[in-house]
């Protein structure tokens, strides 16, 4: 199982909020696919989403992703979002579309590193507070009620639950998401619950379904349940609000659809290993079958599709992109009585959900909620902002504690440095660059090993224009950390470029380069600085693999073009200017560019 350790990250604070509403729904759109575009227009303006809670990242629209663009493509700019309108305790439900990946690849097994994007997404709560969550294996849900009795279950919010409950608008088609969206809008109360037992006799899924009857009997829902044991299959039953079963892992089921006439507002899902694997439409004549038939593959497996239970008019579904494993699949007797106790949508599928950063997706309008007689009052949902951290309440709590428990501490920091720390985070995540100053200075003031204070001062003051201000502080980084590669990188080239220090220079920038092999900014950096000692030869090599492993950096291609251009290479050196002036037409009217173009034109 997961453990959480503790780290420092850059986060921001929150607003007021309306209880359980669209203002704590964060709608997630990818430009890079249409129907994601059109789909979640649809649902912002049927559910009243505010367009400030509306974000549009561009990622790949394949149903896989590799864990580093799930970081720089999803993770990343959510959170950036959630620190730009401090919105960490407002937002509790983050909702993605059709045409976002359905799983972040990795390895397979228990211990495994594959998971769905929905559920990595769960984490980025106690991410962004400074909890570093480890890959490998499930992580236990916080949310789930286990074996407690339902009445320990509470309405989710941030103060006990570290966490975002995540959802998405998905199925074969437009027409089916939007018939998913509008359900959800208008769910209804009446209905029976249908539990399709295997019949094994000593499944754990089935205990779990005879659990949800035994509930439902005792808690007045004995005329709703329909338990099916054995080789029974459940179909052709008119008012569904609720199915669950073991789908093609019951030899008895033979069949994709099941004449079911689920009514608005039902939940569905079965104990299937890839049932949430694809939503591309399979033609018309698969059915589901044997493992060993390979010709009753879609989609990687024969197994059953939760998209057919969207199709058929189920409201709410969950499903697995990947091998759960049955003690971390939803739990029915759970779901059902949370549900019908008046728990929204989500909140019952995340309440039955044994695992985070797993398998799982959930798929409907987390606002669903036919049975719910009361919503949470707003100030139990965002009590505001902490003052002394400018960040949200609960948001600064976890935080406070993530910065006390750290192991990776520069010896004991006092608190209140420590909050002025968080302070001058909030301000820079809000462009207040002054106030971040601000803050930073009287940090450093009471604690001197706070390199990454430092550093941070150093970037300021480099903008600022107050280059003396900047080295100094890169000094005190390397006094503190002597191995960092970004500070000895730029305290290189301000030697170098700003006070003619070549010699010194160039030592830094070696070492910088021999830290971080391969990147580019810092290969940038040192061949740079050679060009200014006079060696091109060396700098030429290590422009050109700069320029390679970043095509679209204008300054690069600039330095790269006065290279080829001293070395007589005069048509490279001309094509390299052009492309750098192509990517940003300011240089133009740079030194470096003047004296390039006088040179060009001469020869």
């Amino acid at each position: 199982m997961k453990t959480m350790r503790l780290c420092l990250v850059l986060l921001l604070w929150a607003s007021a909020a309306r209880a359980q509403s669209p203002e704590n729904v964060l709608l997630v759109l990818n430009e890079a696919s249409p129907i994601s575009l059109e789909v979640g227009k649809y649902y912002a303006q049927k559910r009243g989403i505010p367009e400030a809670n509306v974000l549009r990242v561009r990622t790949v629209p394949e149903e896989e992703i590799s864990r580093a663009d799930f970081a720089r493509q999803i993770e990343g700019p959510i959170g950036a979002w959630l620190n730009r309108n401090s919105a960490h305790d407002r937002i509790l439900y983050i909702v993605l579309t059709k045409g976002f990946p359905l799983r972040v690849q990795g390895t397979s097994g228990q211990q495994g590193t594959i998971a769905s994007v929905d559920s990595e997404l769960t984490t980025l709560y106690a991410r962004l507070a400074g909890v570093q969550v480890a890959l490998p294996g499930a992580l236990n849900n916080p949310y789930f009620l286990g074996t407690a009795p339902l009445a320990r279950a509470i309405q989710f919010t941030h103060e006990k639950f570290s966490i975002y409950l995540v959802s998405r608008l998905d199925g074969y088609t437009s027409a089916d998401i939007r018939g998913l969206i509008d359900r959800g809008f208008a769910p209804r109360k009446e209905g029976k619950i249908l539990m399709d037992q295997k019949g094994a006799g000593t499944d754990k899924g089935d205990d779990w379904l005879q659990g949800a009857a035994d509930w439902m009997a005792a808690n007045g829902f004995k005329d709703r349940i329909v338990l099916a044991p054995g080789a029974a299959v459940l179909k052709d039953q008119p008012g569904v609000l609720g199915y669950y079963s073991w789908g093609s892992n019951d030899p008895a089921i033979k069949i994709r659809h099941f004449n079911l006439g689920f009514v608005p507002g039902a939940l569905a899902a079965m104990y299937v290993s890839s049932d949430g694997r694809t939503f591309s439409e399979p033609p018309v004549d698969w059915n589901i079958g044997p493992w060993e038939d390979k010709a009753a593959f879609f989609g990687g497996s024969p197994q059953s599709l939760i998209a057919d239970l969207i199709r058929d008019g189920a409201t709410g579904v969950a499903g697995h992109v990947a091998e759960p494993y049955l003690e971390y699949t939803i739990r029915p007797n759970i779901l059902f009585p949370a549900y019908l106790s008046g728990f929204n949508l989500i909140e019952s599928f995340y309440l039955a959900m044994p695992a985070l950063s797993w398998q799982t997706v959930v798929i409907g309008d987390p606002l669903c909620a036919p049975f719910r007689a009361k919503s949470l009052e707003a100030q139990a949902i965002d009590k505001g902002i902490d003052p002394e951290t400018e960040f949200p309440h609960y948001f600064s709590q976890l935080r406070l504690r993530s910065v006390a428990a750290s192991p990776v501490r520069p010896g004991v920091v006092e608190q209140d440095t420590t909050k002025l720390m968080m302070k001058a985070e909030v301000r820079l995540a809000k462009q207040d660059l002054a106030g971040a100053r601000q803050a930073l200075e009287q940090a450093t003031a009471r604690d001197a090993r706070l390199g990454n204070a430092h550093f941070l001062l150093a970037i300021l003051y480099e903008q600022a224009g107050e280059y003396d201000k900047a080295e100094e502080r890169y000094r005190k980084v390397l006094e503190i950390t002597p191995g960092n590669p970004i500070a000895l990188n730029n305290l290189a080239y301000s030697l170098a470029v700003r006070r003619n220090a070549v010699k010194e220079a160039l030592e830094l920038a070696e070492r910088a380069n021999a830290l971080a092999k391969g990147n580019p900014s810092i290969m940038d950096t040192l061949g740079w600085v050679y060009h200014l000692s006079g060696s091109n030869d060396k700098a030429l090599e290590l422009l050109q693999s700069a320029t390679k492993l970043t095509p679209d950096n204008a300054e690069m291609h600039m330095h790269l073009a006065v290279v080829l251009a001293d070395l007589g290479q005069l048509a490279p050196a001309a094509a390299e200017l052009a492309r750098a002036l192509e990517l940003d037409p300011k240089l133009e009217s740079t030194p470096e560019a003047k004296a390039l173009r006088a040179k060009l034109i001469k020869k």
